[in-house]
């Protein structure tokens, strides 16, 4: 059986980035990665890389920025008074912030602060990112 959209499978990959860092490992985790194909759960390099696998089969792909986390948007850099920081938290460039919105939680990265605000990225962390999987399919369901 080749994989097709709407099938379950289990999968275990290796992704990282173009300088041979890994930024995820499911084996390394110790679970395989389940999901619908062509649910939208999964990004669409990673979802398309799957189509006619067999089980067993092992690949690599090299996933452009638009195929993974889209490109960086200048955008998503978003100026926030610092007096809407708590008192207590370390400001450091890079460092990863929990706040909450009227739209709900968020998760966002300090890109730069000065005396009146903190400049906040909410660009996926990988977005605009070259990505190299490596996937072995474990399994097939429908």
């Amino acid at each position: 059986m080749k994989v097709e959209s709407g099938h379950n499978v289990q999968v275990h990959y290796k992704g990282t980035l173009n300088d041979g860092t890994e930024f995820d490992n499911s084996r390394e985790r110790g679970n395989t990665l389940d999901f619908k194909v062509g649910s939208g759960q999964m990004i669409k390099g990673f979802n398309d890389a799957l189509m006619g696998m067999s089980e067993g089969e092992v690949k690599t792909v090299t996933l452009p920025p638009e195929d993974a986390y889209g490109p960086r948007i200048d955008e998503a850099l978003r100026p926030i008074p610092k007096e809407a920081f708590d008192d207590d938290i370390d400001l450091e460039l890079g460092k990863v912030v929990q706040g909450n919105s009227p739209h709900g939680p968020f998760f966002a990265k300090i890109h730069s602060f000065d005396e009146a605000e903190v400049v906040l990225d909410f660009n996926h962390p990988l977005a605009g990112q070259e990505l190299k999987f490596e996937i072995e399919l474990v399994s097939i369901g429908t």
